[in-house]
């Protein structure tokens, strides 16, 4: 999986590469602005060719009349008063030095510039303008230009400053309007949060984002992936754990259980051999006459994800209702608490979900009781959670290890209302508080793995573990906002636990098939569709 890191992290394994000798702050500065160059070269390769005749543009000559050549070739910096900035202007320098015309402006008193940014400030050669108080006309000129952003990074908080509002509604107009400037943001685009992905209030929106060494957890979490545009990744010759130096390792660095992971495919087929039971058998119960449907998608999304067996079990009143819809899964009559006790006598039955359809009455919390004291493998999902609303503290003293959370936003609030609050407070605090934190933090509440719905998935096991599940850049699924998705969900990860998948794993597999279900299909999705693409999707992955 790939590492996610935080703002602090990274600092941290900067930091302990510095102290180890590994490496000086400057020549980190130097490799990253050297990333940035290559990444703009890779992205727009027609930038890359020679500038010929050293023909270059005037900001005073207007769009109309720059030839092809001349407005490829222009480059406008805007620094920041940090080492975000001191990147910036390495990336000036650097374009400078391939015959581009390159203009800086500078956020700041470059007299209060971090040693290391201050240094390349100086070495940068030109005239270095104020970034403060521009207005959108002010820098209409470098209109066709490519912009680097390189204002604020990953450490920011809080609102983007007023005095810097002008860069902002520039940068808007040209990406929203398809104009012909390009957008780059260094490491993340300014007024973005490194850490939760928020933006308070107006962010200097990118084509292109460069990162270092590691993704950052605020690429992938709320407002990043609209803000970032496409997030590319350059090494500058680090390591998750540098070696110790004199003074030993820094406490700081972060262990790797402690750093957050993108999910990504993780599903071994099936075994030469073995029989159905082999591979678990699954129980989804249902709702009643009238609210059967979403423990069918559930069931379907079990079966498909290769759970050996699958049974529905059923309140008398929706029996007739869900066979006339079934046929491979099959179907129990359950009423109530004690006959889905007496079904969980049979130890062969390893998985259960419960939730979807199945009502907000007293029925469904005595049936989560019920099933949660056989102890199996088990996905509370929708109506499960919400029936607890009032005494979460009463599901959380009946929950195990082995039990999978699957709340979407409002859910999450109603079982864990203080970290719902901190999570949309105002991200002025240090460090900031993101989906990560509230997942991890309602994990370990629970005592079990919490699977926080969303495009930007979160999932948290008890211990600390955590892993983020995308559906944002090239794995964009917005069709699956669609009624029912959620069921299928449950349904994967319960078919996962049936066949002995731990619920870690169970849920970061579940929610990688269910985005790459959404993707084999395409726009006009339903929820009936997402199972049936599973073949087409393991055949894809060469999944056996």
């Amino acid at each position: 999986m790939t590492d996610l890191l935080t703002s602090a992290q990274m600092r941290a394994i900067e930091q302990a590469a510095i102290d180890s000798g590994e490496v000086s702050g400057l020549e980190l500065m130097e490799r990253a602005g050297q990333g940035v160059v290559e990444a703009i070269f890779e992205e727009w390769p027609e930038l890359a060719e020679p500038v010929d005749d050293g023909r270059v543009a005037s900001p005073s000559r207007s769009q109309e009349y720059l030839g092809k050549d001349e407005s490829l070739r222009r480059a406008v910096v805007l620094c920041g008063p940090g080492n975000n900035g001191g990147d910036g202007f390495v990336v000036a320098r650097l374009l400078k030095e391939r015959g581009w015309e390159v203009e800086v402006f500078l956020y700041g008193d470059p007299d209060k510039l971090p040693p290391d940014a201050k240094a390349n400030y100086e070495r940068w050669v030109g005239p270095v303008r104020k970034l403060a108080n521009l207005s959108e006309n002010d820098l209409w000129p470098y209109r066709g230009a490519l912009f680097v952003d390189a204002v604020f990074g990953t450490g920011f908080r809080g609102e983007l400053p007023e005095d810097i509002r002008g860069a902002y509604e520039f940068s808007r107009e040209q990406i929203t309007t398809s104009g012909p400037s390009r957008f780059l943001a260094v490491d993340m685009p300014s007024g973005l949060c490194g850490d939760n992905g928020r933006a308070e209030g107006c962010v200097l929106p990118a084509h292109l984002s460069v990162s270092f060494h590691r993704a950052k957890l605020g690429h992938f979490l709320k407002d990043g992936p609209e803000a970032c545009g496409k997030v590319v990744v350059k090494g500058i010759g680090l390591k998750n754990s540098p070696p110790e130096g004199a003074d030993g390792r820094s406490p700081a660095v972060p262990t790797d259980g402690e750093i957050v992971k993108l999910v990504a495919p993780h599903l071994p087929g099936k075994r030469d051999g073995a029989h159905k039971y082999s591979h678990g058998h699954a129980l989804v119960l249902s709702g009643g006459h009238g609210k059967t449907g979403a423990a069918r998608l559930a069931a379907r999304g079990a079966l498909r994800i290769g759970a050996g067996l699958v049974t529905v079990g059923s309140p008398r009143s929706a029996m007739a209702e869900n066979a006339a819809q079934l046929t491979a899964i099959m179907l129990q009559q359950i009423d109530g608490a004690h006959g889905v006790s007496e079904l969980l006598e049979d130890r062969r039955f390893n998985a259960v979900c419960l939730g979807p359809g199945l009502g907000r009455g007293a029925d469904t919390q005595a049936l989560v009781v019920a099933v949660l004291k056989e102890n199996r493998a088990t996905v509370l999902d929708a109506d499960a959670l919400t029936r607890f609303e009032r005494t979460p503290q009463a599901l959380f003293g009946m929950l195990h290890d082995n039990c999978v959370l699957t709340p979407h936003g409002g859910e999450f609030a109603r079982l864990f209302p203080d970290l719902a609050e901190k999570l949309n407070a105002s991200a002025t605090t240090v460090p900031a508080y993101s989906k990560v934190d509230a997942t991890r933090e309602a994990a370990k509440r629970a005592g079990c793995v919490v699977l926080f719905k969303g495009p930007d998935t979160v999932i948290a096991a008890p211990d600390g573990r955590c892993s983020v599940n995308s559906a944002h850049y090239d794995r964009a699924a917005p069709w699956l906002a669609t009624a029912g998705s959620g069921d299928v969900l449950a349904g994967f990860i319960t078919g996962l636990l049936a066949r002995g998948f731990s619920p870690m794993q169970a849920a970061e597999t579940a929610a990688y098939f269910h985005v790459e279900c959404a993707l084999e299909f395409g726009p006009g999705l339903i929820a009936e569709d997402l199972p049936e693409q599973i073949p087409a999707v393991l055949r894809r992955l060469q999944v056996c």
